[in-house]
């Protein structure tokens, strides 16, 4: 498979840019797919120890990936603990 990819690579070098750009897109949507399994509070690895990982979360704690008008330092928790 790499050998006729390296093949084609030398008889077209215009497909370098649209390969490397394809590798890109791919790679960052495996970052983007690790970062919301890791990261998101929703998702719940260790279900013996943390069983709800969502309620132990800080009301200061960015969790989304982009906030357009939210500071999230200024937050107060709005409900009970516990």
């Amino acid at each position: 498979m790499l050998a006729v990819l390296r093949k084609q690579l030398k008889s077209h070098p215009a497909l370098v840019p649209l390969l490397f750009f394809i590798a890109g897109g791919g790679a960052m949507s495996m970052m983007y797919l690790a970062r919301l399994a890791l990261r998101n509070p929703d998702v719940c690895w260790d279900r013996k120890n943390n069983p709800e990982p969502w309620n132990k979360m800080a009301p200061t704690a960015q969790y989304k990936f982009y906030a357009v008008n939210t500071d999230y330092s200024k937050l107060k928790k709005e409900g009970p603990d516990f």
